[in-house]
């Protein structure tokens, strides 16, 4: 197996995880958005961290999936950098993560579906491409893109379906129907 190959199947494996990890904040009304940081070891790729999105449970605004796994592994790590972790994500991280994740000196940020409109590695700005900034990080984007973009997709089609029914349920009082329910309309 080439390095390249190697490299995928790494890729695959630690974006599975990511993807667990989003199904976990499906799981509390989050948004599903997962993340992982991994890191070498001598058996391979050592799993550092993992994170989902939080902002609504946590009521912090702060709390995405990149960022809380970020802390627990600075934590864990006893330093805020770290240039040899590799940190894999199911969704394009935005500018509040992608500076973060600079900051940190992250080798590698690779996510899995595109963010069209927040994101901040290329699909509405690509902030780790500004050759201004002292550090630069190696993204790679469209890893498990289908498997990730599917589990928002039914996500947001499921919170969709709730909030009609929530609204019909609100308009109409059970047991009472209207005029319009009915066809044809009565006369009384």
């Amino acid at each position: 197996m080439t390095d390249t190959e190697l490299q995928h199947e790494r890729d695959l494996r630690a974006m599975a995880i990511a993807l667990d990890q989003a199904q976990n904040a499906w799981l509390v009304g989050e948004v599903p958005v997962g993340a992982v940081i991994v890191r070498p070891g001598p058996e391979g790729p050592q799993v550092v961290a993992t994170g989902y999105n939080r902002p609504i449970t946590t009521h912090d605004p702060t709390a995405h999936a990149e960022i809380v796994a970020l802390r627990h592994a600075a934590t864990l790590l006893g330093n805020y950098r770290l240039p040899e972790c590799e940190l894999y994500v199911t969704l394009e991280p935005c500018a509040m993560c992608a500076m973060a994740l600079m900051h940190a000196r992250f080798k590698r940020i690779v996510y899995g579906a595109p963010d069209p409109k927040t994101g901040a590695a290329g699909s509405v700005v690509d902030l780790f491409a500004d050759k201004r900034l002292n550090h630069h990080t190696q993204i790679v984007g469209g890893v498990m893109a289908a498997e990730c973009g599917d589990l928002l997709r039914r996500f947001f089609a499921e919170r969709r379906a709730l909030a009609r029914e929530a609204r019909a349920a609100r308009a109409i009082p059970a047991g009472e129907t209207r005029e319009l329910d009915s066809w044809p309309p009565t006369n009384s």
